[in-house]
């Protein structure tokens, strides 16, 4: 499996892309591009793969991501069965040299850079704290020449110093797209999205980096921090926490239906991951 960068596209009449999509369901790949990318959510919910983490999105949250940082937004899997659920979202694509080379290096703009850089963990604010940002991000569609420029300028400087900011992954996490250990990372979250609802075979996985076993346990440990297995169970237990809130299924349904093979293992994962055991997870957010 080839994981190939996302090419934004761009027009010549602007220094930076907005994109507002209104499909199905999101674009779901795992995948990563040259460009920051600030998204707002405006419907819909499900699973957000970004870097080394594993977290739920949903309508309201706002996200920033930062340059060649790989990620994924997975819909809930209502959204694949059902022509009557939407997803939408605004986003803005720019990248350090969308405002002239060296733009973002002059001293004015020093604490905006370096929080620029601390973007390679992916970052969040959630609904409850970003009306502010999610107003200016709304509006920016209906802004022409300087205001436009100036609007981005304002909404980089609203996330910069806000106070509700959520790092979501634990280490700096930006892909190389020439460099092959990415590109095998890249094919190995793929797998895992496709396949979580299956038994994952270690050798299989392994395969897909052509590596042995011993070695690809090694190589996704140094390059993620986490094991494999537990990798993997942040993100059964991720779609797990969707599933339950959205009353679809019951645990035990929903055991079986993000890839556990028995509810032993479910309820102790799901407790050692979210702090709570399946049964007060429902109770706290039905």
């Amino acid at each position: 499996m080839k994981v190939l960068p996302f090419k934004i596209p761009y027009s010549e009449e602007r220094s930076f892309r907005i994109q507002t999509d209104e499909l199905s369901h999101f674009y779901d790949r795992f995948h990563h591009h040259q460009e920051f990318q600030i998204t707002l959510i405006e419907k819909s919910h499900g699973i957000l793969l970004i870097g080394n983490s594993v977290s739920n999105f949903q309508e309201g949250d706002l996200f920033l991501i930062g340059a060649n940082v790989p990620h994924s937004f997975r819909n809930h899997d209502s959204f694949y069965k059902s022509k009557k659920l939407e997803a939408k979202s605004t986003s803005i694509f720019f990248n350090k040299t969308s405002l002239g080379d060296g733009f973002f290096k002059i001293p004015e703009l020093k604490k905006l850079s370096d929080f620029l850089k601390e973007t390679d963990k992916g970052v969040r604010i959630k609904k409850m704290d970003n009306e502010l940002i999610r107003n200016k991000i709304i509006a920016i569609n209906s802004k022409q020449g300087l205001q436009r420029v100036l609007s981005l300028l304002e909404i980089l400087d609203l996330f910069s110093n806000s106070s509700a900011l959520e790092y979501l992954s634990n280490i700096g996490f930006s892909m190389n797209p020439r460099n092959e250990e990415s590109k095998k990372l890249e094919a190995i979250f793929q797998y895992i999205t496709d396949h979580y609802q299956q038994t994952i075979r270690l050798e299989e996985v392994a395969a897909i980096a052509n590596l042995s076993t011993s070695a690809f346990c090694r190589f996704f440990k140094t390059r993620t921090r986490k094991t494999f297995s537990k990798f993997v169970n942040e993100f059964r237990v991720s779609v797990a926490c969707k599933q339950l809130m959205s009353g679809d299924y019951n645990i035990s349904e929903t055991c079986y239906q993000v890839g556990f093979s028995n509810l032993s293992n479910f309820n102790r994962q799901f407790k050692e991951i979210t702090g709570y055991a399946p049964s007060r997870y429902i109770r706290m957010h039905r």
